[in-house]
């Protein structure tokens, strides 16, 4: 009995002593409100998932890049090779291109750090680009998330950025070809081309100073704006809660899913060694970039078949598609093959993306709180736009390759390229309409599942000889959803008696609509 009454006293003090700390750091730090963001809800699909993938190869990207850092050497000072990769000994190079044989050959698990390092970049700008397109067909960019959409934007073309400034970095044949390639359009720029020409690159091209400068903008303002801002649209997304799909008990006014901790903190825990995984098995069984077999980077050598990574492939098969057109005014020559497919697209195409928002908002008249998908089909404008964009995306990915192209399948070049030149005016248009009407049928035969039911396959024949097909009613919850989008009740939810989870299934968190 005794040894009861003092085991409560003791659990009596800790009780009290944890109590009066908190209390302490709440002075200090906002202890207690942070609590509720525990239970904030996480609504709960695979298409939220691109974010978090994007997110976890970030980390892979900074934890392999930090230990990279302590092996390279970022610069163009000419030496002679004598290492372990034997085909090159004696051959001049420079110490970037040193440095990064030597982490490969001669650095335990060098290799597989920087083929980690690679891959993690290509999935990283891959879920960046999907996560946006998720955004945008479902329509999770509208009041009052536009500026988390300029944030992703912004994120999408730094990493681009970023991207090229480390594939660049080793100094080998293939990445001296994409700079030489960025020279030229920097030289495209009128009036000030060779002025931006002379400052990146230190003098004339290739100089000594671009790698220095790119390491630095490498390792150091690129990762920390893209940290900065990753950061930035986190908070926004846990202010402003997430987008959820249309369904009973969900509405403009709440979020429904798994809540923070545990369960979100847990499947997202999970996630993170998938990631961590799969890139670090793509990384030992996949080879990329090999650079050894490219050599060192020379002024007056392009190796053949050399391609971008696919990010900015595009790019490359803009410049392939334009016809040699020049201009001379005053002695100044506008080099129009470069300048409207390297310089002026690419403003375009952000241009647009940056002001997508406002110019749908302002094309609609729309400008209520948006908290629930659509469904691509219900925006039939939209999804067509975004459908001809991706198809001008493919065009021109596919005509950066059309050397290797016209190789593999023993084409004409010049033919294929007017193919291509062909189909980057036509398919777009031909995309919108197709899509349009897509959409229009598929919203048909959802009116037609909602007032006949759901095919059985089962087909009888009727007293006059006939034939039919029997239909089974849908269940309340399909048919709660297709109500919702097929005829527009944005809210349902509560007036009909929906019962919000409880405690027991998942977390529902209200957040009232400004």
């Amino acid at each position: 009995m005794l040894w009861r009454r003092s085991r409560a006293r003791a659990a009596a003090r800790a009780r009290r002593a944890t109590e009066r700390a908190a209390d302490h750091i709440d002075e200090r730090l906002p202890l207690y409100e942070s609590g509720g963001l525990l239970r904030k809800a996480f609504p709960d699909h695979w298409s939220f998932l691109l974010g978090e993938i994007a997110l976890y190869s970030f980390i892979v990207l900074l934890l392999t890049g930090i230990w990279l850092t302590l092996f390279f050497h970022p610069s163009m000072t000419e030496v002679v090779y004598h290492g372990s990769y034997r085909p090159l000994n004696g051959v001049r190079m420079s110490e970037a291109y040193e440095s990064t044989l030597d982490i490969s050959f001669d650095v335990r698990g060098g290799l597989l750090i920087r083929q980690l390092h690679h891959w993690a970049a290509l999935v990283f700008l891959a879920a960046i680009g999907l996560h946006l397109l998720r955004i945008f067909f479902t329509g999770a960019f509208r009041r009052p998330r536009e500026v988390n959409w300029l944030i992703g934007v912004t994120l999408f073309l730094l990493a681009l950025a970023e991207g090229f400034a480390g594939y660049s970095l080793p100094d080998d044949l293939l990445s001296g070809t994409g700079l030489r390639i960025a020279q030229g359009i920097m030289l495209s720029i009128p009036l000030v081309g060779t002025y931006v020409s002379f400052f990146a690159f230190g003098g004339e091209f290739p100089g000594q100073d671009l790698i220095p400068r790119l390491y630095a903008l490498h390792i150091l303002l690129l990762p920390g704006l893209l940290l900065a801002l990753i950061s930035v649209h986190l908070i926004l997304v846990f202010y402003l809660k997430h987008t959820q799909w249309a369904g009973r008990g969900r509405t403009n006014r709440n979020a429904v899913g798994k809540p923070m901790v545990p369960h979100f903190t847990a499947s997202s825990g999970g996630l993170t060694f998938m990631v961590f995984g799969v890139l670090t098995w793509l990384s030992g069984v996949a080879q990329i970039n090999p650079i050894w077999a490219y050599g060192p980077y020379r002024a007056d050598v392009v190796s053949t078949g050399s391609q971008p990574d696919w990010y900015v492939g595009f790019l490359e098969g803009s410049l392939r598609l334009v016809p040699p057109w020049e201009t001379s005014v005053a002695g100044h020559t506008v080099m129009w093959n470069v300048l409207l497919p390297a310089v002026v697209l690419p403003g375009l195409l952000f241009a647009v993306l940056y002001a997508y928002p406002f110019a749908e908002r302002w094309a609609t008249g729309d400008s209520a709180e948006h908290h629930l998908c659509d469904r691509p089909r219900d925006r039939p404008v939209r999804t067509g736009l975004g459908v001809a964009a991706l198809s001008c995306y493919g065009v021109l990915l596919a005509a950066g390759g059309n050397d290797v192209l016209a190789d593999t399948f023993a084409l004409s070049v010049n033919a294929l390229t007017w193919v291509f030149r062909i189909a980057f005016v036509l398919l777009p248009p031909l995309a919108f309409m197709v899509t349009r009407r897509v959409c229009a049928a598929l919203r048909e035969r959802d009116q037609e599942r909602l007032v006949e039911g759901e095919e059985t396959g089962e087909v009888r024949q009727t007293i006059e000889g006939g034939y039919v097909e029997s239909h089974e009613p849908l269940d309340e919850e399909r048919r709660y959803v297709l109500r919702s989008y097929g005829f527009g009740v944005e809210e349902v939810g509560d007036a009909e008696g929906v019962e919000e989870p409880a405690s027991s299934g998942d977390e529902l968190g209200r957040r009232p609509s400004r």
